[in-house]
């Protein structure tokens, strides 16, 4: 593969905390390799800011696998940038030309409030998944993978749920601001397993009262969460946790 150096104009989103308006600052890049990550760009870009004595760009990241989802940048107005079924992480610079502008902005969400620069809170996710994204289970030794027989379409379907990495893409993306890709990947994932089976009743109907309760928007069938799902998450789970939640109300014992 050809490897090329080119020269970039960033414009940043800059916020100092929560409580600050925040606004886009520009930046020049240059001799950028087209092998790098983008991550790795702005690393550039930091050791810049750093030897000129500025602040450098706050962001989140961590395994730069594609694995955890901490890389979460709204770039160029997509989610994760112009690669589909992408994390930030893995986007390489290749995907510019040079002298190209590329604007860099947080996650928007009322349920993501912006902590500095690129980075938003994203502890929503961790509160819907302790509202009911769990199991009770024996934590003891492994049971024998042919004790609790599980249909393969079920299976197959439960581990495409499970592949969802909370970056919260789906909000990001989402014109509401709708948390319920993920939601959904999450009760799926336990819903079709036996496992799942003690809390079924419950899981759904608490998961969704605790993403009302964050802020996030409702679902109005755009489609755009799984269109910019890194993971290809599938919007079928959205459907499988309405019907989850439908049947645990119509079975839930009258006040």
């Amino acid at each position: 593969m050809e490897h090329y150096k080119m020269n970039l104009t960033l414009k940043v989103w800059r916020q100092r905390n929560s409580k600050d308006n925040g606004s886009f600052e520009t930046y020049a890049v240059k001799d950028i390799s087209s092998e790098m990550s983008f991550l790795e760009m702005f690393d550039v870009l930091n050791e810049q800011l750093i030897t000129e004595g500025k602040d450098p760009i706050a962001f989140d990241h961590d395994c730069r696998e594609g694995i955890c989802g901490a890389c979460s940048m709204h770039i160029n107005g997509k989610p994760h940038g112009p690669w589909s079924q992408n994390t930030t992480c893995q986007l390489h610079m290749r995907a510019f030309k040079d002298g190209d502008t590329v604007v860099v902005e947080p996650w928007r969400s009322r349920a993501f409030p912006v902590l500095k620069d690129l980075m938003v809170d994203r502890q929503a996710f961790d509160r819907i998944i302790q509202a009911g994204g769990y199991i009770s289970v024996n934590t003891g030794n492994a049971v024998d993978a042919n004790a609790l027989p599980i249909d393969k379409r079920d299976a197959d379907d439960s581990f495409a749920a499970a592949a969802c990495i909370g970056c919260g893409a789906c909000v990001a993306a989402c014109p509401n601001g709708s948390a319920m890709l993920y939601v959904s990947a999450k009760v799926s994932q336990l819903a079709l397993l036996p496992q799942g089976a003690p809390e079924r009743k419950t899981r759904a109907m608490n998961m969704v009262a605790q993403m009302d309760k964050e802020g996030f928007g409702n679902c109005t069938n755009v489609y755009a969460c799984e269109a910019e799902c890194p993971k290809g998450i599938s919007v079928a789970n959205i459907a499988r946790m309405n019907r989850e939640y439908i049947t645990a109300s119509l079975s839930a014992d009258p006040e």
